[in-house]
This record gives C-alpha cells, sequence and structure tokens, in this order.
C-alpha cells in the first residue's frame, strides 16, 4: 500500500470529522500499520494550525484547530436559508444556483476568499447541498503532485463538487494541470521521462470547482481568471454574531441569555469561528461558577479570565501594542524586530495580529515600519508624548 497516500487521506478525514473505513483487503498488519500512521500524523491540512511549544496558544484566533473539528461540524448550516450573515453572497449565489438548475448545467467555478473563520467551507458544503450532487473536500499543500489531482478528479461523477481550500498554495506543476480540467474537463498527464514520456488525455465528467483561500493576491492571474464567480467575505457584524451564538447555544442545547450572547459577540473579531469557540469556553465557566446559564455578567467573568478585553484585543496583541508604544516610542519598528522582542515568529503576528488590529485603527504600516496610533494610546489608556502624538 502506498502510506504516503494513507496519511494524506488521514488528514483529510480528520480535518473534516470523517471516521476511517479499512481496504478490505487489508490484513491486521496493514490495519496496525494505518494506526500507527493515525497517531504520528498530529496535524492535518494547512488550515489546522500546527502545535508550536515557541507558540502561545490563542483562543481568539481564526485559524482552524484539530479542537474546531466535531464542534463545527456539527454547527455548519446545510443551506443558504441557515447560512446567517453574507447577504450580498447568499442572493447572488441562489442566483446563480437557480440559474444553473433550470437550465440543467453545472454551477460556474467558484472563488470564495476573505479572512479565516467567516464561513467559506460551510458555503461551499452548501453550494453541494443546493445543487443536490457530492462534494469531495481537499486542501492545497495536500495535492503535491499531478497524480493526487487525477485521483480527485477522475473519482468525480457529473455535477460533483471540488472544494480546495487554501487554493492558492497549490505547487505550479499541480496548478498546470488543473487549468485544461477547468476550461474543457480532460487531463494532459505526462508518464516518464526523456525519449520515453507520454502524454496521456483523460476525459472527465463536468465538476464544479469551488476555492477557497485566505490570500487571493497569491492566486496566479491565469487560474484566477478561471474561475466565473469571485466572492468575498467580509467580516461579521455583532447583531449577525449574536444571531450565530443564539443558533449554536440552541443547536448545543446551552440556555444563553440574549445580553449574554451580545457580550460574546461583542468580543469575537467579527468572526464566527471565534465565536463559537468563545461560547464553549464560556459554557464551561457558566456550568461551574453558576447554573449553567450563559448571563451577561458569567460571560463577562469568563472573558476577562480569558484576558480578552471588551473589543476582542487578547494578551498577544496587548503586548504588541505596548512593546511598540513603550519599547520603541510608538514606532516605526520593524515586523522581524517586534517578532523578536515578543517571542513571536514574524508570521503570526502579520497574519493573526495585525489584520485585526489595522482594522481598529490601533497601528499603522509604513515603509520604516509599524506605528501606534492615537487610538491605541488611548485604548491601552496610556498619555501619548512627543513626535508620535497625532492630533
Amino acid at each position: 500500500m502506498n502510506y504516503l497516500i494513507i496519511r494524506k487521506n488521514l488528514q483529510h478525514l480528520r480535518h473534516f470529522g470523517l471516521s476511517i473505513k479499512y481496504p478490505t483487503y487489508a490484513n491486521e498488519n496493514t490495519r496496525t500499520e494505518i494506526k500507527l500512521i493515525e497517531k504520528s500524523n498530529t496535524v492535518g491540512a494547512n488550515s489546522v494550525r500546527p502545535s508550536n511549544e515557541n507558540t502561545e496558544e490563542r483562543i481568539i484566533e481564526p485559524v482552524y484547530t484539530l479542537e474546531d473539528t466535531d464542534f463545527e461540524y456539527s454547527l455548519r448550516p446545510k443551506r443558504l436559508s441557515e447560512f446567517i450573515g453574507q447577504e450580498k453572497v447568499k442572493e447572488n449565489l441562489k442566483i446563480f444556483i437557480d440559474a444553473a438548475k433550470k437550465r440543467g448545467e453545472n454551477l460556474d467555478h467558484v472563488l470564495l476568499y476573505g479572512p479565516p473563520g467567516l464561513g467559506k467551507t460551510s458555503l461551499a458544503s452548501i453550494i453541494a447541498n443546493e445543487m443536490g450532487v457530492n462534494i469531495k473536500s481537499t486542501s492545497g499543500p495536500a495535492i503535491e503532485k499531478p497524480g493526487d489531482l487525477a485521483a480527485l478528479l477522475t473519482n468525480l461523477q457529473d455535477g460533483d463538487v471540488l472544494f480546495i481550500d487554501e487554493i492558492h498554495r497549490l505547487s505550479r506543476q499541480v496548478e498546470e494541470i488543473l487549468y485544461p480540467a477547468m476550461e474543457d474537463y480532460f487531463l494532459d498527464i505526462i508518464i516518464g521521462k526523456g525519449p520515453a514520456a507520454q502524454s496521456i488525455k483523460i476525459d472527465l465528467k463536468r465538476f464544479t470547482l469551488i476555492g477557497a483561500t485566505t490570500r487571493a493576491g497569491q492566486l496566479t492571474g491565469p487560474l484566477r481568471d478561471r474561475f466565473g464567480v469571485i466572492m468575498r467575505l467580509e467580516l461579521y457584524t455583532e447583531e449577525q454574531l449574536c444571531d450565530i451564538i443564539t443558533r449554536s447555544s440552541v443547536i448545543l442545547a446551552i440556555p444563553t441569555a440574549q445580553e449574554g450572547a451580545k457580550e460574546i459577540a461583542h468580543r469575537s473579531r467579527g468572526t464566527p469561528r471565534i465565536a463559537n469557540r468563545l461560547l464553549k469556553r464560556v459554557r464551561d465557566f457558566a456550568e461551574v461558577l453558576g447554573d449553567g446559564r450563559i448571563t451577561k455578567e458569567l460571560a463577562k467573568i469568563a472573558l476577562d479570565r480569558l484576558e480578552i478585553d471588551n473589543i476582542g484585543l487578547d494578551s498577544l496583541d496587548k503586548r504588541l501594542l505596548t512593546m511598540i508604544i513603550k519599547g520603541y516610542g510608538g514606532g516605526p519598528v520593524g515586523l522581524d524586530t517586534l517578532a523578536s522582542a515578543l517571542g513571536e515568529e514574524a508570521v503570526t503576528l502579520e497574519d493573526v495580529c495585525e489584520p485585526f488590529l489595522m482594522q481598529l485603527g490601533f497601528i499603522a504600516r509604513t515603509p520604516r515600519g509599524r506605528t501606534a496610533t492615537a487610538l491605541a494610546y488611548q485604548h491601552l489608556g496610556i498619555e501619548q508624548m512627543g513626535q508620535q502624538k497625532m492630533e
């Protein structure tokens, strides 16, 4: 058996909350080896955050973790009517889906992009459900060579959906193979090297590719242009997050007061994944410190203990702002310098902390580095002095 393929399949199964079925031909030794691979394989697709001894676990980080697998799978909406928020995206998708069904055609290829945790994977599943077809899911880094992509595409039936998460991380070789598959529904694969190389053309069933990415700018132009439907997902409002938390609390049978849901929504950074994760943690406090019902007071106590302030900043965000202000006089300071001073990876600060802080207007990027704004001084209660003061 190809144990590299088994390892990769185990990543997909655990990432999407599916169970493992052994092959009918698998003997006891094979089953044991598969179990050993599963045990050693601690990280799924790239959207699952890997463990890192030097990285602080953040409950408000929107990146998908293994802890979210079963929880999110049970909460995912199955239809567009159940999906909360993203009204423009839903309205347009409904028109495209209804038009495709009316013509008896496949839905055009769809690209969903935006910050992590906003519902791209959920929308992919909803599209498949609305079209009444099957969906196969994978991720960009998991497709390592053209043969992996060929195996996925040749197993699709007419109208099926192939969902590729983090599609911007596809290798260039795989991406080149994907072009004719998306346009003309065939694969052109070269087998062998040198004079013995052969070109094989494989016809495919008509399918719909749904790509999801948090970095649309890293997609190559030819790949992006082959998507007929491109949609951006925006951060959610506090009211929408409150509705999501209320829906989740009903599904999970968690008694939640309206004010308690609002308190959680207010600190969720506009991201449903964070809101649902905070709901789980606040539930623990409510069951131990109260009668199990999430009230505004219990939610406030729980989130304060988790060091999440009233606008969603956690200890790492505050350490970053404090370091810029007190350590470097408000900036400008380089990203690598900040990462070294805080003991964090530069990519963590750039991808996780900075986007939200910039949305709040707390930091600014300049050619010379990061600077703290007057709003950051005001939020931290630090008096702004010197040349960095902004009127």
